[in-house]
């Protein structure tokens, strides 16, 4: 590790490990757990690190020995029913009692000095938040790294499945914790089969060829896709931030698959009024943890020793940190968003983008969306090693594809906020999914992906339907001399499964119609830009087809 990442600081002592130790759940379960520890004399603080991933790479050298080093008890444990813990693993419902089951192990430890921190990533977070709900009182900092509180916005958005990243997680939980191995082994099979088991008809169960395997857990989160129905009742832990006590710090990137949940526990955490830090980086759910390690591991670090260990030396003077995409460059600020609402930039004629409403509201333009050929995703916020910003020439050359592309800017616009698409739409089925996307186009013409979101359209006849789609959040500046363009389709496949386009289930359609979809000028894009714009027009020269 340290001939990888050069910036990881140098060791204070050497750790200890004590592995295989047997820790009592909450029902009296063996959950497997690993001790690392600095060899020296003394008192040190203890970071609890509950994963369902095994406790072997990258977890033992990332988490134990490198936060032992540093002079901190790490406890590595398997959640139950994973790396050898009893038990069944299920998605949510035991992680807060078994956390809490531990904390009551530790106390008798004779190491264990009382005071405690958390840190870890996805699945990791969660169960950060879980012993947050009812924190003991040895609790004194957590570290939330790319992390999950809500179960159900992982796998599906405005009821279409997210279904690229269900299946990356089934494989994930099902292999990662049985070692190296078995999980590369897996992660293969996804890719080979992932067309095959997307295309499937229906979709319903046919993810077994590609994960190996029947997983009952993944059958049911998928099968219930309304975060109102019961099943959820009890998922999402986000009501732990409410009113929490615990300084938390908060770790994302901007193409992680979890950010938007990232910047809800921060909100939360703000009006909660506990104290918390965020960093944003230029990073996806898996490139936090090996590109941006350094920058990951040095504010984590720093967070737990100011709260752990009473050294706030390491702290940086803002809360807020956020690397700016098109700048490439960090910027510091007081809070997150920093800017005023979002303006409006209006689709308009001839693929334009205008700053100036439309007298009135008419059909502007349509396109027809197929399943049976459905427009495909490229990049973005995924879970595999294609999220991320990607050149999206191929995909807007595409029939099913709409871009609204304003001018050459004259000066930098920077956007830093939350993204979102206010459309007015018509369909002739009744049935639609909106896929938008807000893209940098530079000089040469290349259309590379800032955000995006997907929205379900159900509309009446001839009566259209007001819809508005969450676009995530960006820190943005688009240079002068780049061009801002808003892309529009009915889907991105396989990140979402394909709307059937007849109402039925996404999961057991095996019938497909196509559907029209219809574009009104009142539709807009709503940017936080700091240029006020009013009135101003940004038309331009359409991309060429």
């Amino acid at each position: 590790m340290r001939a990888t990442w050069r910036g990881l600081p140098a060791r204070l002592y050497e750790a200890g490990w004590e592995p295989g130790l047997t820790v009592p759940a909450a029902d009296g379960s063996p959950l497997v757990t690993d001790h690392y520890f600095p060899r020296a004399e003394g008192d040190f603080p203890t970071l609890l690190v509950r994963s369902p991933y095994g406790r072997g790479l990258p977890w033992s050298p990332q988490y134990g020995m490198l936060f032992a080093e540093q002079g901190f008890h790490v406890v590595l444990q398997s959640c139950r029913g994973t790396g050898g813990s009893g038990g069944t693993f299920d998605l949510w419902r035991n992680e807060a009692a078994d956390g809490l089951a531990t904390v009551s192990w530790l106390r008798a430890q004779p190491w264990f000095d009382g005071t405690l921190g958390t840190v870890g990533p996805s699945y990791l977070g969660y169960v950060q938040w879980a012993l947050a709900l009812d924190p003991p009182p040895e609790l004194k900092a957590m570290v939330v790294q790319v992390g999950l509180h809500d179960p159900h916005a992982l796998f599906h958005a405005d009821g279409a499945p997210r279904l690229e990243n269900a299946l990356a997680v089934g494989s994930g939980m099902t292999h990662q914790h049985r070692g190296m191995g078995p999980f590369v082994r897996a992660t293969l099979r996804l890719q080979r089969r992932l067309r095959e088991v997307t295309e499937a008809r229906p979709l319903r169960g046919a993810y077994v060829r590609a994960v190996g395997g029947e997983v009952p857990w993944l059958d049911e989160v998928m099968a219930h896709p309304d975060a109102k129905d019961p099943y959820w009742r009890g998922a999402s832990v986000a009501a732990a931030a409410d009113g929490l006590g615990v300084p938390t710090s908060l770790v994302t990137g901007w193409h992680d698959a979890l950010v938007d949940q990232t910047f809800e526990q921060y909100g939360r955490l703000r009006r909660a009024g506990c104290e918390t830090a965020l960093l944003v980086g230029p990073w996806t759910h898996t490139s936090a943890l090996q590109r941006g390690w350094p920058e990951v591991f040095a504010e984590s670090l720093a967070w737990l020793r100011a709260h752990l260990q009473d050294d706030p030396s390491g702290l940086r003077p803002s809360r807020v940190r956020v690397h700016v995409g098109g700048e490439d460059a960090w910027r510091d600020l007081d809070d997150w968003p920093s800017d005023p609402a979002a303006g409006s930039w209006f689709a308009a004629a001839r693929g334009s983008l205008t700053r100036r409403a439309p007298a009135d509201r008419a059909e502007l333009t349509s396109f027809r969306y197929d399943p049976e050929d459905p427009t495909p995703s490229l990049g973005g916020p995924l879970l595999s090693g294609t999220a991320g910003p990607r050149d999206n020439a191929a995909l807007e050359a595409r029939d099913d594809v709409l871009t609204f592309t304003g001018p050459p800017l004259t000066e930098p616009v920077d956007v830093l906020g939350p993204v979102a698409a206010r459309l007015t739409v018509s369909t002739d089925t009744g049935h639609a999914d909106v896929f938008t996307r807000l893209c940098d186009v530079d000089p040469q013409g290349r259309s590379v992906n800032v955000c995006d979101g997907l929205g379900r359209v159900r509309t009446e006849g001839d009566e259209p339907s007001h819809v508005t789609v969450p676009m995530s959040s960006t820190a943005h500046r688009f240079a002068a001399g780049h061009r801002i363009r808003w892309q529009i389709s009915g889907g991105a496949h396989p990140s979402y499964a394909r709307n059937p386009g007849t109402g039925q289930s996404a999961l057991d359609a095996t019938a497909f119609t196509p559907v029209r979809i219809t574009l009104h000028t009142d539709s807009a894009l709503l940017l936080p830009t700091r240029d006020d714009g009013a009135g101003e027009t940004v038309t331009g020269t359409p991309p060429a087809p």
